[in-house]
């Protein structure tokens, strides 16, 4: 028997890059908030969800599972990029299962949701496994220019790609597994129909400042302010998914609070964060402004890079490490988190004085639409950006000598 499952097993391995060969050739569907909404709470049907899931997951799979074989050979091999690989193969034969079996068979739908659960549960360390195969890249090899473009392109789309799979997940075993959410009781699936903004940057700011407080022993306050173009002296609130908006604001408080304590350390003290909310007709724009000594101007677009962390990179199962701290990757998948439904991150920085980051977020749920990575002949063309003469003169670091350029007299 176990020969048996030996054989099936590896048949079904052998399969694979005929099934990814399959799959990525059709493009992934984007959903609007309001789609996600309206089919949560109107038009909610199992059978209808699993149906668009067994064959939506395996697109979005594939067409990022193909970009993964496109990443430098020495990134590839190493061995967290290798089970990286190998969660992604097994999640997606197990999704493959499901194509042949019947949506009116209540028992199929019960299994769907358990591997589904099982699937979300196999990538939740999918970033930090990923981060630390970077890790090892850049401890094994020197650096090179031509790879880091490439492996920002990859990671960017890798890691959205990521957050759109877990949506999907998420939003059909929320809903299909039979129990309300029993602290956010209208929330469909993940979704937040009045999500209030100034309720989630409170939770994200007191999480932050708990771990300042236990590693400083101190934390800046907060200064909130919320603005509503249409309803005066109202909580400003929009359709959106409260943890991902957490997400975004928890990582801006632990900069800010680091910065400021670590630029105010001898005053007894902090300048406070201040946070003003402002919803708009088209947008609703969060900004976060610390007095924490703000960043170099020319250090700027490091800040949204995977290579590159002002924090010492951490191992995995490290539980010494600094709660204000870590892979560096916190920016720039808070950024994937806005651009996710059409929205962004932004950093402006004054050396010297501070910082100030805007969340920019879609205000109508019908204009929030996912934002996915597609494989195709412009992505492939990404993975081979070669290095060529830079057509600006680059500035030396030492003053130019022009005692040898003098005219003979």
């Amino acid at each position: 028997m176990k020969f048996v499952r030996f054989i099936m097993k590896n048949a079904a391995l052998a399969s694979v890059p005929k099934h990814i060969d399959h799959f990525s050739k059709f493009s992934p569907s984007p959903l609007s908030m309001k789609q996600f909404l309206d089919f949560g709470s109107i038009n909610a049907c199992e059978k209808t969800s699993f149906v668009f899931l067994r064959q939506e997951l395996p697109v979005r799979l594939s067409n990022i599972m193909k970009e993964i074989n496109l990443l430098p050979d020495r990134l590839l091999t190493t061995p967290s990029v290798q089970i990286v690989q190998s969660w992604y193969i097994q999640s997606l034969l197990e999704i493959l299962e499901f194509l042949d079996k019947s949506p009116d068979d209540h028992k199929v739908l019960g299994e769907f949701v358990d591997t589904l659960v099982s699937i979300r549960n196999r990538h939740n360390d999918v970033v930090t496994t990923m981060a630390q195969g970077i890790i090892e890249y850049k401890e094994a090899f020197s650096h090179d220019t031509v790879t880091n473009l490439n492996t920002e392109y990859f990671l960017d789309r890798f890691y959205m790609s990521r957050i759109s799979i877990r949506m999907l997940i998420n939003q059909h075993t929320l809903i299909f597994d039979g129990t309300l959410n029993p602290i956010h009781p209208t929330t469909i699936g993940c979704i937040d129909p009045h999500c209030e903004v100034g309720d989630v940057v409170q939770d994200a700011f007191h999480s932050a400042k708990m771990l300042c407080e236990q590693y400083y022993l101190r934390s800046p306050d907060l200064i909130l302010q919320e603005m509503c173009s249409k309803k005066k002296n109202h909580p400003t609130s929009i359709v959106y998914v409260p943890s991902h908006l957490y997400h975004m604001l928890f990582e801006l408080f632990k900069n800010a609070m680091r910065a400021t304590i670590e630029t105010h350390d001898d005053s007894n003290n902090l300048p406070p964060i201040k946070v003003l909310v402002s919803l708009g007709d088209e947008d609703m724009s969060i900004k976060v402004s610390d007095k924490g000594g703000g960043v170099p101007f020319r250090k700027m677009e490091n800040l949204f890079s995977y290579m590159y962390s002002t924090a010492p990179a951490p191992q995995i199962g490290e539980r010494t490490r600094p709660p204000l701290a870590g892979f560096g990757y916190g920016l720039p998948i808070s950024r994937l988190y806005a651009k996710y439904f059409q929205g962004d991150l932004q950093l402006y920085s004054m050396e010297g004085h501070g910082t100030e980051a805007v969340i920019y977020l879609k205000a109508l749920s019908t204009d929030s639409i996912e934002r996915l990575p597609v494989y195709n002949k412009t992505a492939l063309k990404n993975y081979k950006v070669s290095q060529e003469a830079d057509d600006w003169c680059i500035p030396s670091k030492e003053p130019l000598d022009l005692s040898r350029y003098k005219v003979p007299k």
